[in-house]
């Protein structure tokens, strides 16, 4: 990733039991995200969460649910992430998909404000 480019963080809110094609829709998305050599993707379960439907799905012993929210974030340049979302929307068949820009400050070993 180059950090002189402008770069943003593409957002997409799941149910961890979405499908796409038979997987799991974060997995399907991660590896669609590899394949498209995005600088990076992180896949993060939540505990407890609801969305348009207002129905509250919740990690509690008690309440254990299959359908806790799942957020998969994807890091990259602006070109790039542009390049994702006709791919992202045609997998989400029912989710949140948003954009945002972002400052990268460090990517690996590599870091923006560096000593020459």
């Amino acid at each position: 990733m180059n950090f002189n480019e402008k770069c943003r963080i593409l957002k997409v809110y799941i149910s961890e039991d979405s499908k796409y094609q038979g997987h799991n829709l974060y997995h399907a998305i991660v590896q669609k995200m590899h394949e498209m050599d995005m600088a990076g993707v992180t896949v993060t379960r939540g505990i407890e969460g609801y969305g348009q439907g207002k129905r509250i799905h919740s990690a509690r012993v008690l309440e254990l649910s299959l359908k806790l929210p799942v957020i998969v974030e994807i890091i990259d340049t602006v070109n790039k992430i542009e390049q994702a979302i006709p791919v992202l929307e045609n997998m989400v068949n029912e989710g949140l998909i948003l954009t945002t820009e972002v400052d990268v400050i460090k990517y690996g070993k590599e870091s923006k404000h560096a000593e020459p």
